[in-house]
């Protein structure tokens, strides 16, 4: 019995409930928005549902996620055939510094892709190939979930809607009207070494999984090659566009899920920052 007083703090520390990734919630007296930050690329078995969450999925009608892809098999495929190719472009390698063009070697070869085509890409386009070949490097295998998957397959399975806020052509669009200065700044981002990637990664899941926020803006204010530029139009234009869509759903009755990135919900650009620039107060509920 003399433990007991000791042995309480711990036990209080085992009972009490593990942090979450954050939500928020923007409502006027007859709509709901829930702002979910989400992570598109997770380690099968990753704990993030909780009972707020839940809540907010059994009461929204309808889940908003960036861009719906898999009622559209092959379409990001399509669409960087279509505007993803380029004339008059230096080889892949020359667009690279020289100490990058190892490891530019190296990802090509993990990503199957044939170098010659990648060559005839524009450079944000060749990014985003190599992007899936960067993720293999987390070491996370085929053993891979998101948060959206899941989440859209619990709307379906309930006959509830999943909306898109862009379509593919949209979103790459973004990209397509980066200048070549920083589209090469996004391939470089690309080539981390994997040692660097599975660091990088393992800390902002730790932060979003526990809805650490200065930690999650830290790690993109560190990345040197999110330039202004490629802030301004991944992140900041898009903000501003759904903040206005979620001004104008409030006019709506009715609840709504929004699952978007998580680095779109921290920082002075945030979705929430867009909102109160219009007068419309996003309050945190996880």
């Amino acid at each position: 019995m003399r433990l007991a007083p000791l042995l309480l703090p711990l036990l209080l520390l085992a009972a009490a409930p593990a942090p979450l990734p954050a939500m928020w919630k923007v409502s006027d007296p007859d709509t709901t928005v829930y702002l979910f930050g989400t992570m598109h690329v997770l380690p099968a078995n990753t704990r993030w549902r909780g009972p707020a969450l839940d809540r907010a999925v059994a009461q929204a009608g309808t889940l908003l996620v960036e861009v719906v892809l898999d009622d559209q098999p092959g379409r990001v495929a399509a669409v960087l055939g279509r505007i993803g190719m380029g004339k008059g472009l230096p080889p892949l390698a020359e667009r690279v510094p020289p100490a990058k063009r190892a490891a530019l070697t190296a990802m090509i070869k993990a990503s199957g892709f044939p170098p010659a085509t990648l060559d005839t890409m524009k450079t944000w386009a060749a990014g985003v190939v190599l992007t899936g070949a960067a993720l293999g490097q987390l070491g996370l295998g085929s053993n891979v979930t998101g948060v959206e998957p899941e989440l859209e397959a619990s709307f379906r399975a309930a006959g509830k809607p999943v909306l898109g806020l862009e379509t593919a052509e949209q979103q790459l669009g973004y990209f397509d009207r980066l200048p070549e200065a920083s589209q090469r700044s996004f391939l470089v981002s690309t080539l981390d070494s994997p040692a660097s990637q599975r660091r990088d990664f393992a800390e902002l899941l730790a932060a979003w999984r526990s809805g650490n926020l200065p930690a999650l803006q830290k790690s993109f204010d560190d990345d040197p090659e999110f330039t202004p530029a490629l802030r301004d139009l991944i992140v900041r234009q898009r903000d501003r566009a759904w903040a206005d869509a979620i001004v104008q759903r409030l006019k709506q009755p009715g609840t709504v899920l929004m699952a978007v990135g998580a680095g779109h919900l921290v920082g002075p650009d945030s979705v929430q920052a867009m909102l109160a620039a219009r007068g419309v107060r996003a309050v945190r509920v996880q």
